[in-house]
């Protein structure tokens, strides 16, 4: 593979009674990225988690945490994920006053940026801050629930986005990560990663796996994605 393909789990679909192992067994299957849902009941209709369970699966792996935050206002929980050991933060357009103020924030606690687009978000929010954005992050469903389908319209907004962060790559010679997130398995990741992504969430495809004693149980299911992105 000339190009580098990063898959980040979404714990949100793990065993929250056994997630230290989890996320343990997850990562040594061949992923690289824990993904950390944060949802608020307020600006999603879900309540997941927060700073806390960051903070006590820091320990547990050098993998990077990449939190995304589903929540508004997001200014002021932000340092809070920055001191629990996230290494990426990501937020919704929509859940911040000023944009440029919130990633700005990110970076000053040490954390790499980014901003997520729902489906019906439009792309213009990049235009005048993409000097402060380590990530774009493409939502395929309608945040709040894991287990939802892809949405096909994505494929093409990958591709608007995909060219955004190219030309700025040329212009600045600085490299963006662009994440996917929402119904990402082994049968479709190949199409999404010629549409432009790097970086792919997936929760119940890998953790549907299973929920037994065998550590090596993401194995075969993580090889099966690898492969289908080998044939790129």
């Amino acid at each position: 593979m000339s190009k580098q393909f990063r898959i980040a789990p979404s714990i949100l679909s793990a065993n929250f009674a056994k997630l230290g192992q989890e996320i343990t067994d997850v990562i040594a299957s061949g992923t690289d990225i824990v993904h950390f849902d944060v949802m608020d009941n307020h600006y999603v209709p879900n309540l997941t988690i927060g700073p806390l369970v960051c903070e006590a699966i820091r320990p547990v792996t050098d993998a990077i945490i990449d939190v995304h935050l589903m929540v508004k206002p997001v200014d002021r929980i932000i340092p809070d994920f920055a001191k629990a050991g996230a290494n990426i933060i990501t937020f919704h357009p929509e859940g911040s006053e000023h944009i440029d103020r919130s990633l700005s924030l990110i970076r000053d606690h040490g954390c790499k940026s980014g901003l997520v687009f729902n489906p019906a978000t439009p792309l213009d929010y990049l235009d005048f801050v993409m000097d402060k954005i380590d990530m774009v992050l493409l939502m395929s469903v309608n945040p709040g629930f894991g287990g939802q389908k892809f949405i096909p319209s994505t494929l093409e907004k990958l591709k608007l986005a995909r060219a955004r962060i190219d030309a700025y790559k040329e212009k600045s010679g600085r490299e963006i990560w662009l994440e996917v997130d929402g119904g990402v398995n082994a049968g479709n990741i190949a199409e999404i990663a010629k549409a432009g992504a790097d970086t792919f969430v997936a929760g119940s495809a890998i953790f549907g796996a299973g929920k037994d004693s065998d550590p090596n149980r993401y194995n075969s299911v993580v090889k099966s994605i690898r492969d289908s992105l080998a044939s790129l």
